[in-house]
């Protein structure tokens, strides 16, 4: 982990990052409409927080694994970052709001997908995977 990091691994971090603030920042709006508007359906509204606070503390321990390089994490990230592409398609054929909402989940998700899959980034943890599956030889466990 002394080893300084790239520029793509950086700017996923950040970009994991701002995507967990996002839907943190989402939760606290629907917490605040959910106790000053008038719901038309409470247990979707409650439903609806709930889920949108999950995904906030899930994706905070994506960046936070990225950024101790944890080797199975990009699992997680592309998972995140190809649900968002799902829902953007959703959005640009107007089942979720206006189409232009569809490019704000798309170009972070497509960018995020591009930094996750650059040489750099798969280099550091491919040499993480090799280094643990080194370790759990060496103490018999592989």
């Amino acid at each position: 982990m002394g080893e300084p990091s790239p520029p793509q691994l950086t700017a996923l971090v950040w970009l994991v990052f701002v995507e967990a603030a996002v839907l943190a920042l989402a939760t606290v709006y629907l917490l605040v409409e959910l106790f000053s508007a008038d719901a038309q359906d409470a247990r979707s509204a409650i439903a609806l927080t709930v889920t949108t606070a999950l995904f906030a503390a899930g994706v905070a321990v994506l960046g936070f694994g990225l950024v101790r390089r944890w080797v199975r994490i990009r699992g997680g990230v592309l998972l995140w970052q190809l649900l968002q592409v799902a829902v953007s398609i959703g959005a640009f054929q107007g089942l979720l709001g206006p189409s232009w909402t569809g490019w704000l989940l798309l170009l972070p998700a497509v960018a995020g997908i591009w930094l996750l899959f650059t040489r750099p980034v798969t280099a550091i943890f491919a040499a993480r995977d090799q280094e643990r599956r080194d370790r759990d030889a060496a103490e018999g466990r592989g």
